[in-house]
């Protein structure tokens, strides 16, 4: 029997996983925060609830009846996840899977993985309540810098910004590659570990933006040529290892 999934945070990235799980027959409970996208969303299937995580009550334990819950919100107010957290320890969840950043790393000039230094940040406090707590096996699933479809990078700079870091490396991942590491960890049952989440090529700034503008029919962007070129590299071998994961966008120097 499939599992019933819930996802707090039906926005660029949760509303595009539901339609995908609930095409494989998922049963899917969704959040926003609008109420003018509640029928939208029950539209497409999901079981639509009107979610302030700031004001989550015990009102809201319908959406809480589910084997798994995906948080993928961009709230860091760690005093409304301490809420969130004692409401799904006294609820049917089984398995947490939190959406998180690469940015907790620091730009330390190399290669990072899951065992590198982290820097003390509202998310990595709020990775920890879940990490620390013994009652909820959770995955935190670090995603390097998102795109696809709608969010393309050669729109991500305004004509007139010039751009820090040049010789810099890109860390991205696709929305395809975000949904179907999800799926994956849903599918396989993977729990209480950390994983990066990003392609495996790291083309450097300058190339990147360049193409990305290009493609977008845009001028060429403006580098800041006398900025520090720190930076770091994310690596994604333990997540390909685990779950046997293939991305599907992984050259980014061609996209």
């Amino acid at each position: 029997m499939k599992k019933t999934i819930s996802i707090l945070g039906c926005g660029w990235l949760g509303k595009a996983l539901a339609i995908e799980l609930i095409k494989k027959n998922y049963s899917v409970k969704g959040s926003t925060t609008s109420s003018h996208k509640i029928n939208e969303l029950k539209s497409i299937g999901i079981q639509a609830h009107l979610i302030n995580i700031s004001e989550f009550t015990l009102d809201s334990s319908e959406f809480l009846k589910s084997d798994c819950l995906i948080i993928a919100i961009t709230s860091k107010q760690s005093d409304d996840f301490k809420q969130l957290i004692t409401l799904i320890e006294h609820s049917a969840i089984k398995e947490i899977i939190f959406v998180s950043s690469t940015s907790v790393y620091p730009l330390n000039n190399s290669v990072v993985t899951e065992a590198s230094t982290i820097q003390v940040t509202p998310l990595s406090k709020i990775e920890s309540l879940f990490l620390d707590n013994n009652k909820l096996k959770t995955t935190i699933l670090r995603f390097g810098g998102l795109f696809g479809y709608d969010r393309q990078p050669g729109n991500f700079f305004k004509n007139d910004t010039v751009i820090k870091s040049p010789e810099g490396y890109i860390n991205f991942i696709h929305r395809d590659d975000c949904i179907g590491i999800i799926e994956q960890l849903i599918n396989q049952g993977v729990s209480r570990t950390i994983l990066n989440a990003c392609s495996g090529s790291h083309p450097k700034r300058r190339e990147f933006y360049t193409n990305a503008f290009k493609k977008t029919g845009r001028s060429e962007p403006l580098f800041n040529e006398s900025s520090v070129n720190d930076y770091k590299i994310i690596n994604s071998d333990k997540l390909i290892s685990l779950l046997g994961y293939a991305f599907k966008h992984n050259n980014l120097v061609d996209y």
